[in-house]
């Protein structure tokens, strides 16, 4: 035994001298074949029909028992599932215990059984009445067992023993990465029979000819059990309407038996066009059926051709994201239901491709891509091996062999499970290591297993971090910035961005203040895989991440990486989703040219990004006042075309919506032909009257009282009822990049306690220079203010008799609060103003009803008092947009960008608003008592540290700058 200490002090055991014993996992009766010289334990073929079975699957889901120790007591146990997220604590070295009763149905009794467990965290023994059937090392991939011999009539026991942050948890980071020991029987446990001779696997392969029109199905059937003469392999294709399409017939001559199905013009298969066909296979012997199978193909094949990826000849362009399996109560065991949805719901984001990072997805998963379209790359369970985020590294040697049989394992038997599925088009290694010949001999192994995919290794395929010149069929970097579209072209290799444009994470506590950091994600995103579209090298990306990574553990804490996806770990959309839906739009206009003086077309050029799909096929809905239309748009894939929309002089705007073949939107815009007029404002009495202390100007019937003292407004009152208690006062907003976490392995773990941020004015000590000038329509109030920072600035109030209040400032900035992410005139409101309206000029011009960059809508505050960053354990009601803090609603105190309009208003329906040329942003929210609001003349993206150009543009300092701005305000 060879010892190894870990960064924490913990010491781990790893078997040097049987570790190929180890990893093959099934009983001794599994069948194996051989991938360059490495042995592969073979999964046996589910079957739909067993001769003389009525039923031959069944699940053994449900509740079981756990004990942890040997002498400890039972406690009842979901599985799947996670022990810890079910209250359970087991610490490391410990073994956990489940166990369960099953009975053996009698038509049973003939044949051989298999027992299949999906997924168990990480090491399980598997006892049938006391005797060992299976030993098991490795995470998120299935193994079986023979469990034939070990039966008895009547109630059967099955017992597992499972010990979590064993070493392939470690070299897959898995406990460490979700900042909880991930532990249990994590996925589907099934048992089913076949015949004592059965199909054990069956391999489809697909091979067009050189024009892609007509294909071979390339089938390799192996067979187990006592050799027997007369029979015969029944082969039928049936296409997705289920019309027969060929039968065959194959003598069985071994335990191997090759058939080539040749298919004429075969629908291909591809994420837009996710065609299946079904294919049946029976083993007959002597004119009877003893076993038959039931499974979908997909005709797809995948090449590399120099630096492109091809699907069916035809260059791809991926565009998705990274996809944790997460749910906040029950951790990294989903259920089939949810791995549905998050097909579903990424695929109606534009999503075509989905990196199941770090570790191989759930069968239920893989079914929904194959049959929805989408493609994947599948990853291994090994992640960070010599990489800073792994301590473990500072100890361990990552080019000791003695790892190589896990890393082999790990990707073997991921791809013995999942090969058949045809949405797979890309075998990941591993996520984040550094190369070496271990992951040499590992990509030697998989191509001899699959010849038939490309593989990546995540590491950097350019500069000096962490490229160590990995030999991948497709090169990978993390995290470009804009110019990484154009370094592709300067690689042999098709290179992906694995991850990329990092939603918005770290800085956690900007977060939890303004949630309109997350709008500010979209049109950036759009600007850089705008980018990356025009290099053809670059494959695309996958946006890190797809899903909230956060876990609610028993007992109230909460933990995790965070909130780092376009849909949160509730499978809420949030403001990102819309952005990258707009990224990943399919179809792109690209220039509008609007109908000339005295003609009546309005004119399109439309980019069709689709890398298979004709817009003939897409459903081009226009809308014109009460009539809706359809157009046709003939546009081959990866190629423009002009869309000719004829309009009448009554058009005020024109409104589309592109629908996939598949029925769900992929885009939809609104051209506007004719602004919207802008209702005049009412001519107001114009009056003022002063003291020793104050200047009060009366607006019609409202009234502002300014300080002479210090130049600030003090009150602002209509009948009597309190407007402004102060305000505006130049602010300044400071980026803030605190993750709000506790001390983690990896550094920044999520937790209950991350906290709102505060922002205050600059405080005003005096004034001078203090001047009044009036006429018959403006009156203005002018004065020099001097800040306690050393600040100083020159300001003036004019009012107007349209009821507008205009503030002009010049600032000379002496603060130490340099690097601001917002900077503008903060007012202070009564705590009765709780209604925000708005009009904005939105970057796209359609947004989702509830999102909140949305370009007109009104939202409520709705402050909740609350100790957590969320609620515990509790399943949200609402949309993303009405989650709320002590500050307000997600919609009410997020930013709302370049704005027309903003307003405030109280149950009396009192309005104070800021009137604007779409330049500056308003956020309002509410502290100490009172609403703030801040209008501001500059507006960043916020401090996210994994932020790259495009999301990092427009930064500045503002160390001894002189800034300037004008405020409109209306109270009404």
């Amino acid at each position: 035994m060879a010892f190894y200490k870990s960064q924490q002090g913990r010491w781990w055991r790893m078997a040097a001298g049987t570790i190929t014993g180890l990893l093959l996992g099934a009983a001794a009766t599994a069948q194996q074949n051989q991938a360059a010289d490495f042995p592969v334990a073979a999964l046996t073929a589910r079957p739909a029909q067993v001769a003389g079975v009525s039923q031959p699957v069944t699940l053994l889901n449900g509740a079981w028992q756990l004990r942890v120790g040997a002498n400890a007591s039972g406690r009842p146990v979901q599985v799947p599932g996670e022990w810890e997220m079910q209250g359970f604590h087991v610490a490391e070295g410990d073994t956990a215990f489940y166990s369960r009763t099953f009975t053996i149905a009698d038509d049973w009794r003939q044949g051989r059984v298999k027992l299949r467990f999906e997924a168990i965290s990480t090491h399980g023994i598997v006892w049938v009445n006391g005797k060992q059937v299976a030993i098991h090392e490795g995470g998120f991939v299935p193994f079986e067992a023979d469990i034939t011999d070990a039966l008895k009539p009547g109630i059967n026991t099955l017992d597992v023993g499972v010990q979590a942050q064993t070493i392939s948890d470690r070299l897959a980071c898995t406990s460490q990465y979700a900042v909880h020991t991930v532990g249990g029987i994590l996925r589907n446990v099934e048992m089913f029979v076949v015949p004592a001779t059965h199909i054990t696997t069956l391999t489809p392969v697909t091979t067009f000819d050189n024009a892609y029109h007509n294909a071979v199905l390339q089938l390799a059937t192996t067979l187990a059990g006592p050799a027997e003469s007369g029979r015969v392999l029944e082969y039928e294709l049936r296409n997705a309407q289920g019309h027969l399409v060929l039968q065959q017939r194959t003598p069985v001559t071994g335990e191997t038996i090759k058939t080539n199905l040749r298919v004429q013009k075969p629908e291909q298969w591809s994420a837009e066009h996710p065609y299946l066909y079904s294919l049946a296979t029976r083993l007959v012997k002597n004119g009877k059926v003893i076993e038959a199978l039931q499974q979908k193909v997909g005709f797809r094949q995948v090449t590399v051709n120099g630096n492109r990826l091809l699907v069916n000849g035809k260059p791809v362009r991926l565009h998705g994201v990274n996809r944790h399996s997460i749910y906040p109560l029950t951790g990294r065991s989903i259920t089939a239901e949810l791995d549905i949805a998050d097909v579903a719901l990424l695929r109606a984001g534009n999503c075509n491709y989905i990196r199941t990072s770090h570790y191989p997805p759930s069968e239920a998963f893989l079914n929904a891509c194959d049959s929805l379209g989408m493609f994947v790359e599948s990853e291994s369970a090994l992640c960070w091996i010599q990489h800073g985020a792994s301590p473990i590294w500072q100890d361990w040697d990552y080019q000791d062999k003695r790892f190589l049989p896990y890393m082999i394992s790990a990707n073997v038997e991921k791809i013995t499970a999942q090969r058949n599925h045809p949405a797979i088009i890309i075998w990941s290694l591993g996520n984040e290591s550094r190369w070496s010949p271990l992951w040499n001999r590992v990509n030697q192994v998989v191509k001899a297993l699959d010849p038939t995919r490309p593989t990546t290794f995540h590491d950097q395929c350019w500069g000096g971090f962490n490229n160590a010149k990995s030999q991948a069929d497709i090169a990978v970097y993390h995290y470009p910035g804009i110019n990484g579209g154009k370094a592709c072209d300067t690689m042999k290799r098709p290179v992906l961005f694995g991850e990329y444009a990092h939603i918005s994470c770290y800085n956690r506590r900007e977060l939890v203040t303004d949630p309109g950091i997350r709008s500010a994600y979209g049109p950036a995103l759009v600007t850089l895989y705008d980018s990356m579209y025009q290099h053809p090298a670059c494959l695309g990306g996958a946006i890190w991440s797809g899903i909230d990574d956060i876990f609610h553990l028993p007992g109230g804490q909460v933990v995790g990486y965070g909130p780092w996806g376009v849909i949160d770990a509730w499978r809420r959309p949030k403001p990102e989703f819309y952005g990258m839906k707009k990224a990943y739009a399919p179809v792109v206009i690209k220039r509008v040219v609007y109908p000339a003086d005295g003609t009546h077309t309005l004119r399109l050029l439309v980019e069709n990004r689709y890398d298979f799909t004709n817009l003939e096929s897409v459903a081009i809905t226009c809308r014109q006042m009460a009539t809706t239309t359809r157009l046709q748009a003939n546009i081959a894939p990866h190629d423009s075309g002009w869309i000719a929309i004829p309009v009448t002089a009554a058009t005020t705007e024109v409104g589309l919506d592109f629908t996939d073949p598949r029925g769900f939107c992929v885009d939809s815009a609104l051209v506007v032909l004719q602004p919207k007029q802008i209702a005049p404002r009412d001519k107001r009495h114009l009056a003022i009257s002063e003291n020793d202390a104050t200047v009060t100007v009366h607006q019609g019937a409202a009234a502002i009282k300014i300080s002479k003292l210090t130049g600030t407004i003090v009150e602002a009152s209509k009948a009597g009822r309190l407007l402004l208690e102060r305000g505006p006062v130049f602010a300044v907003v400071p980026e803030n990049a605190e993750d709000g976490g506790k001390v983690n392995v990896a550094g920044e773990t999520y937790q209950n306690e991350i906290y709102p941020l505060q922002a205050y004015t600059l405080y005003p000590i005096f004034a001078k220079s203090f001047a009044v000038h009036q006429t018959d329509s403006i009156i203005a109030v002018s004065m020099e203010v001097h800040y306690s920072d050393g600040s100083r600035c020159e300001q003036t109030y004019r009012f107007d008799a349209l009821g507008k209040l205009t503030v002009a400032y010049t600032l000379h900035y002496k603060g130490t609060d340099t690097l601001p992410r917002q900077y503008g005139m903060l007012l202070q409101l009564p705590v009765t103003f709780q209604r925000l309206e708005w009009q904005r000029h939105g970057a796209f011009s359609v947004y989702p009803a509830d999102d909140i960059a949305r370009t007109a809508g009104s939202a409520v505050a709705g402050p909740v008092r609350q100790n957590d960053v969320e609620p515990w354990g509790v399943v949200p009601a609402g949309a993303w947009k009405e989650d709320a803090n002590a500050l307000g609603t997600n919609d009410f105190r997020s930013t709302k960008a370049n704005i027309y309009s903003a307003s405030l208003l109280n149950e009396q329906g009192d309005r104070v608003t800021i009137l604007s040329d779409g330049t500056q942003s308003a956020r309002s929210w509410l502290q100490s008592g009172q609403v703030q609001w801040l209008a501001a003349d500059y507006s960043n993206n916020g401090s996210e540290p994994f932020y790259g150009r495009p999301f990092s543009d427009g930064k500045i300092n503002i160390k001894d700058k002189t800034l300037s701005g004008i405020l409109v305000l209306a109270l009404d």
